[in-house]
């Protein structure tokens, strides 16, 4: 799956590898960095797991970018062998590979095929209840600083997780913010009003999640969250904006609680943003995260938000932003929402833009890093 543009249009095409796409927090990262990067001077090619659910070809191939299918890592083999081939054909300078503790398979490949720079770039931790998923990890997360010579991490939690206390300590590892577009997200009571009438939200109190349905966020204690704060008062909605595998297991759970009437499946939504406008309050229940783009986002509207303690303290950018330990129980969660309710809605834009998190400035922050990278390994510095 190619474009039409040809390697020799822009200098340098750096290989993003971002494993699966599903319309997550790490593609959304990567997205937001590349629609903000200058183009002319850097160029992605996009290498993603052939089991995706939502790969935006339309918008990639519009940029210049270009999209490589390849078997997943589950088929390593096979893995291996196609990304070698790959990062040949291509002779990219720049491999920077988003899959965590997974980075070790393309960055061991980029490494074979002799690619110089090879960036390893932490988005997350782990958590609870992921029994299997979390051995894998920790069997891997000791060989994170064999292949990658360069180091990336969205949070200090994030990358002392994959590179330990020590290394981070080092300075070796640059944090690069989930950064998005604070202009998109600012509060605007025109939005607000518009989406509440047409979702039938008028008068009503709404919570709302953004999020995978995937153990790592929590849905089924969500749920329950809900299930307490409706009791309390009627005139409550929930949100859930998302897909994945066990969402029929949720919706099986709100049948079961009787509320489906009060809790709305809104799958997946290109203007997410708009959204946030109509809601009241944004609960994060996860497990674990590195730093959730969606917790940026939320915040940059203005919402209140709950996170819970598994969710770094360095996701908390507005004072309205509470954490809660999910021990503390449905009832307690949902008692400290309803706080929320009389809470004036205010802009957060430009504080966030202020904390870092504007990613105009970060995309430069990142081309200025490859072009420095490239500048050493080509002698053009």
């Amino acid at each position: 799956m190619n474009t039409s543009r040809n390697m020799e249009e822009c200098k340098f095409r750096i290989a993003q590898v971002v494993g699966k796409m599903n319309s997550g927090g790490v593609e959304s990262v990567v997205l937001n960095y590349y629609k903000n990067i200058d183009r002319e001077k850097v160029q992605f090619d996009f290498i993603v797991d052939e089991d995706s659910t939502y790969i935006p070809q339309e918008l990639i191939e519009e940029f210049g970018g270009r999209i490589y299918i390849i078997p997943p890592y589950q088929h390593l083999f096979s893995y291996m062998k196609t990304l070698i081939k790959l990062f040949k054909t291509n002779k990219y300078s720049i491999v920077h590979s988003h899959i965590n503790s997974l980075s070790i398979f393309p960055l061991c490949a980029a490494q074979i095929a002799k690619v110089k720079i090879r960036i390893a770039h932490s988005h997350s931790s782990s958590g609870n209840n992921e029994f299997k998923r979390n051995i894998i990890k920790y069997i891997l997360r000791p060989f994170s600083k064999v292949f990658p010579n360069c180091f990336f991490a969205c949070s200090n939690f994030a990358g002392r997780w994959l590179f330990g206390k020590k290394f981070m300590d080092s300075g070796k590892v640059v944090i690069l913010n989930n950064a998005i577009d604070t202009s998109k997200f600012s509060y605007n009571k025109e939005i607000r009003k518009s989406i509440r009438k047409k979702e039938n939200l008028e008068g009503k109190f709404v919570v709302g999640h953004v999020g995978r349905f995937v153990n790592q966020k929590n849905h089924e204690f969500l749920i329950d969250i809900f299930y307490e704060i409706h009791k309390m008062d009627k005139n409550t909605e929930l949100l859930l904006f998302g897909d994945g595998p066990l969402r029929q297991n949720i919706e099986i759970k709100v049948k079961n609680l009787k509320l489906e009437s009060n809790v709305k499946f809104m799958g997946i939504k290109q203007n997410i943003n708009e959204y946030m406008q109509a809601m009241d309050i944004f609960l994060l229940p996860s497990f674990y995260e590195g730093l959730p783009v969606v917790g940026v986002e939320a915040q940059t509207s203005g919402l209140s938000c709950i996170f819970s303690t598994n969710v770094t303290e360095e996701a908390k950018l507005i004072e309205d932003t509470i954490y809660i330990d999910l021990d503390k129980g449905a009832k307690y969660w949902a008692e400290q929402a309803l706080q929320f309710k009389e809470t004036q809605r205010k802009d957060k834009s430009s504080l966030i833009a202020e904390r870092g998190f504007d990613i105009k400035k970060e995309a430069r922050k990142l081309q200025n890093y490859y072009l420095n990278l490239l500048g050493k390994e080509y002698g053009t510095n």
